[in-house]
């Protein structure tokens, strides 16, 4: 292959970056086009006599010139058009001759003398890059009016542990920068201004910024402009900076009230119509990827009105969320959803919901940029001011807002808002709302934006296919696993689902599914249950936990918490209700000292009486999750194994009639106990 084929395979003038010649002289301009005239020419196949006698450029110098074009620019690209300008440097400049000594004043004759320096001893450099990288030294930017000026703070240390590591490689009084005035310290800071500056992540981090904001999307996936209702959606998380506190009974019947964390507000709203489509409220410390599904839950399905504890609240004549108004939109699917780069929101479980289960694309903007989603940024500040802002314990902007003071209870927890309260206020705010006048909408409410896309606008609209509906609380990544037996022990098929064994009468009734592998779709929710599917597709039902697991409500964090304290050893009993009841008292005790422990604590109870889920079976309901504790005691029942061999025994009477019992955990069944049967809440044996 000769020069020219190489050079024609290698180069593409349309991904060369363009070069700007406005400001160039008369002179230096005609240079320049006979240099792209040339270059033009050459990559069109033409002779080199012909491209010389067209453009008065050499074999020499049109060679030279693309040996500048190719070169790689400090951005990553090459320079292109770039390289062709007169009098433009490509690469930087190297000190060939030695350092000459004893130049007056120690001044002078010294450059590229700190490059020869650094390309001698390579572990000089690293070092450097080192302290940059470990911010030895922070910059304070002066102004950028004609170029940029910044100034180094901590140069002085550096410029001292520089020289330091200088004479430990060995570099005496005769060499560089001992032979200067200023021993490199002019040098040393231009090479650390470089460096520093090479990446604007490194260079805001040295400035003091927190997070940076304003790049770009680098993918070809950006959310279009809406043209009408759920066309595009933006969700994100809001920590309320509000103090709360639950209320419990202890079994003596005393109320006991407790300080836990602020809490998530996680919200999808519609950037057409501003409205609020759904939402979640997260007690953990972080909200995870439960959390975005349950919001997503909440969000497809038709809102159900809340019964408000508080008097005086409610959700007004014209307020309430877009599924209750418009009884179309339930189970209605969007196009776009823009979230942000968060670890929770781009989880395996989470792309799965938004992109298989919901369908749709995704819009994945950087953290922490507000101004990629303006929507949810702007209603978290409406919040902010229109509910948290008005409530007694407002945690304010930071330590120094006058509000914060304000609002301080002083440590006296009566006057803090409990968490139904607060999911009160929060109902009715979200609702008003939807039904405020907008400035963005001329005037229109969200709910009016809404319906007039929707009905008179001829929105086009998807909808949640109806074999999904019925499984919305399975939106998440199935987990597989195998199934296991032991037949010489006789122990039947079953699978295990963290450290718990799941079974139903279909998959213990044939050995032909021992070592296959099965996908588990579960509810993290309610884990009593799960939907077994094989590989192939076929559905094997429902798989429900064995023992008190599959009895006792619980949520997927709180087996988690309880398999943990196990592994440690801080746990020897197997779960019951004995056990459960304990383990809330236990809560109860931490709860007074801590507010991760009081977080913990209503989580835990919230869990243990929460609602069955489509695959769990209906537990017996239970009064308010947040003002009772368990209390009745479950009479263990003792069962022989029955032999292979064995015919099996005869059905004996029931002593007598089972009567389902309002328990304080709203599971399971209550035994032949007469005692337990007769037992109340609030009441005690």
């Amino acid at each position: 292959m000769t020069r020219r084929q190489t050079d024609l395979a290698t180069i593409d003038l349309s991904q060369w970056p363009d070069a700007t010649v406005s400001d160039l002289t008369e002179e230096e301009r005609h240079t320049y086009e006979r240099r792209e005239h040339a270059i033009q020419l050459y990559v069109s196949g033409a002779a080199l006599d012909a491209i010389a006698l067209a453009s008065g450029i050499g074999r020499g110098q049109l060679y030279h010139l693309l040996r500048r074009s190719l070169t790689v620019h400090d951005d990553g690209r090459v320079f292109g058009f770039r390289g062709l300008l007169p009098h433009r440097r490509t690469k930087t400049y190297r000190r060939n001759v030695p350092i000459l000594s004893g130049r007056p004043s120690g001044q002078g004759g010294a450059a590229g003398a700190f490059g020869s320096l650094v390309e001698a001893y390579p572990m000089l450099l690293d070092w450097l890059r080192k302290q940059v990288k470990e911010h030895a030294v922070q910059i304070r930017q002066l102004g950028t009016d004609g170029s940029l000026r910044i100034r180094l703070r901590g140069l002085g240390v550096l410029h001292g542990r520089f020289l330091n590591e200088c004479r430990t490689l060995g570099l005496t009084a005769a060499d560089y920068p001992f032979t200067t005035q200023q021993l490199g310290r002019r040098t040393l800071a231009g090479a650390l201004k470089a460096e520093i500056l090479r990446h604007f992540g490194r260079a805001a981090r040295a400035a003091g910024a927190s997070h940076l904001k304003g790049l770009p999307p680098a993918h070809g996936l950006v959310a279009p402009a809406p043209q009408h209702a759920l066309d595009v959606v933006e969700f994100d998380g809001h920590r309320l900076d509000v103090r709360l506190k639950i209320v419990v009974r202890d079994p003596l019947g005393f109320e006991q009230q407790f300080e836990i964390e602020r809490i998530w507000l996680l919200v999808i709203i519609d950037v057409f119509s501003r409205a609020v489509l759904g939402y979640h409220v997260s007690l953990n410390r972080e909200y995870n990827r439960h959390d975005i599904i349950r919001t997503l839950e909440h969000t497809l399905e038709p809102h159900r009105p809340r019964t408000f504890t508080l008097p005086g609240i409610g959700y007004g004549e014209c307020g309430g969320f877009p599924s209750s108004t418009l009884p179309e939109l339930g189970y209605a699917t969007w196009n776009w959803i823009k979230l942000d780069g968060a670890k929770a929101n781009l989880s395996d479980d989470v792309r799965h919901a938004l992109t298989e289960f919901i369908g749709g694309f995704i819009d994945v903007g950087p953290a922490y940029t507000p101004d990629d989603r303006p929507y949810i940024e702007r209603f978290f500040g409406s919040v902010a001011t229109t509910l948290s802002s008005r409530l007694p314990g407002y945690t304010g902007s930071g330590p120094q807002d006058l509000r914060r003071a304000l609002a301080d209870p002083k440590g006296n927890l009566r006057l803090f808002v409990s968490l139904t309260e607060l999911e009160d206020l929060l109902e009715a705010a979200l609702a008003a709302y939807n039904a405020t006048p907008h400035l963005g909408l001329n005037g229109r409410t969200p709910l009016e934006a809404v319906e007039h896309s929707v009905r008179h606008c001829g929105a086009m609209l998807s909808w949640l296919p109806e074999h999904r509906r019925r499984r919305l609380g399975l939106m998440q990544t199935p987990k597989r696993a195998r199934v296991r037996g032991y037949l010489a022990q006789g122990q039947r098929c079953h699978v295990n689902f963290h450290g718990v064994r799941y079974t139903n009468a279909l998959l213990a009734a044939s050995a032909t599914f021992l070592g296959a592998e099965l996908k588990l779709y579960y509810n993290s929710q309610d884990i009593r249950t799960v939907r077994a599917m094989a590989l192939d597709g076929t559905d094997l039902g429902v798989l429900k936990a064995q023992g008190a697991w599959g009895e006792i409500a619980h949520d997927l964090k709180l087996r988690q918490e309880i398999i943990k304290l196990r592994g440690h050893r801080k746990l020897d009993a197997v779960l019951s209700y004995d056990f459960v009841e304990h383990f809330v008292q236990n809560k109860l005790k931490q709860a007074r000292g801590s507010r991760r422990a009081a977080s913990s604590l209503a989580r835990t109870v919230r869990a243990l009486t929460a609602a069955p889920t489509i695959t769990s079976e209906a537990p017996i309901p239970v009064t308010d999750i947040e003002t009772l504790l368990p209390q009745a005691k479950a009479v263990p029942q003792k069962i022989r194994p029955q032999r292979l061999n064995e015919p099996p025994a005869a059905p004996q009477p029931s002593r007598s009639k089972i009567r389902p019992q309002t328990l304080a955990i709203g599971v399971g069944f209550a035994g032949d106990n007469p005692t337990i049967q007769n037992l109340e809440i609030g009441d005690t044996p």
